[in-house]
């Protein structure tokens, strides 16, 4: 029972696990000057979740425009408050923003948030960019990678530029900035090119779309980082929000273990190396000294030959033969 009680505290303090789902409009919306524009997101999560939504333009951090807890009154941020055009509605799981008689200053990327206890969604950007605000106009997405990133493993950046059809020629520059690095330095330039444009179909969107990828293959710790797209053109250059090539503690937790294995088996190998190598000395030595003994031995046994007495011959006094002749 007290087990049952502990699991249901539990259970209840985190929420348990849900994913939360968004549904935004997603793509390029192109709009006059003076038209009115709603953004809609719709998310599957509980009531009780908290929804943001946000505007960055390009070379730009994002700023928070409004966000609305559960049936809580909308709560405006970063002076959006002053600005009668725009309206945030939050109507169950639906959370809208409007915005009235647009104007050039409205050209940015929008994107919304929903946070419920522990999980976090972000939606996909809806991109207002007014015809007339400028000669010609870039936008820099960069999508989040796919898949889950190991170490050893490849994975491909991507890299999304919008730009209207009368956009000349471009340059594409990838940054990478690395944990502790104080500036980031750029690692690769796709060079002055517009040959991987596609041009959109829909009359009422004279736009098109350029897509650049960065390849990385063989991936290692030195390539954490985060990677920034950048596009120079007309003058100028337009940075993306920046795509985290991050490694999770079970990666970096396998790739210590596999280093400590090495390291293992690299000493191991250098103290049998060094255990034979003293054997042979051993050996070496012992087999010197035995033939030096034995040639000592013979040396002594020489040099007693040399001095060693002879035995002493008892030499026999001449015997004097007398005889005696009687006449």
């Amino acid at each position: 029972m007290i087990q049952f009680c502990v699991i249901v505290l539990l259970t209840t303090a985190l929420g348990g696990s849900i994913k939360i789902d968004i549904v935004s409009q997603n793509g390029l919306n192109v709009i006059q000057d003076g038209e009115n524009l709603k953004l809609n997101c719709s998310f599957s999560s509980s009531e009780e979740s908290t929804t943001a939504w946000f505007k960055q333009t390009p070379g730009e951090k994002p700023l928070l425009i409004a966000s609305a807890h559960h049936s809580n009154p909308i709560k405006y941020h970063n002076d959006f408050y002053k600005q009668d055009r725009l309206i945030a509605l939050r109507v169950k799981n639906s959370f809208f923003l409007g915005i009235s008689s647009a104007e050039p200053s409205d050209s940015a990327t929008y994107f919304c948030s929903v946070t419920y206890n522990t999980e976090h969604a972000l939606a996909d950007w809806t991109i207002v960019v007014l015809k007339g605000s400028s000669s010609s106009f870039y936008t820099v997405l960069q999508p989040p990678v796919s898949d889950p990133v190991q170490l050893g493993g490849d994975t491909t950046l991507q890299c999304s530029i919008l730009t209207d059809n009368s956009a000349g020629d471009h340059s594409v520059y990838w940054f990478r900035h690395g944990s502790g690095e104080s500036d980031p330095g750029i690692i690769f330039t796709h060079g002055n090119r517009s040959d991987q444009c596609k041009k959109s179909s829909e009359t009422v969107s004279p736009t098109q779309s350029c897509i650049y990828k960065l390849p990385k293959n063989n991936l290692s710790l030195s390539d954490a980082g985060t990677y920034y797209c950048a596009v120079a053109a007309c003058g100028h250059i337009f940075f993306g929000n920046g795509t985290k090539l991050d490694f999770g503690e079970n990666s970096i937790l396998v790739q210590s273990i596999l280093v400590l294995a090495s390291a293992t088996i690299l000493s191991m190998v250098l103290v049998l190396i060094l255990c034979k190598f003293h054997n042979s000395q051993h050996e070496g030595s012992v087999t010197d000294h035995t033939v030096n003994q034995a040639a000592s031995e013979k040396a002594l046994q020489y040099a007693d030959g040399g001095f060693t007495e002879k035995p002493t011959q008892m030499k026999k006094d001449p015997e004097i033969y007398t005889h005696v002749i009687y006449y």
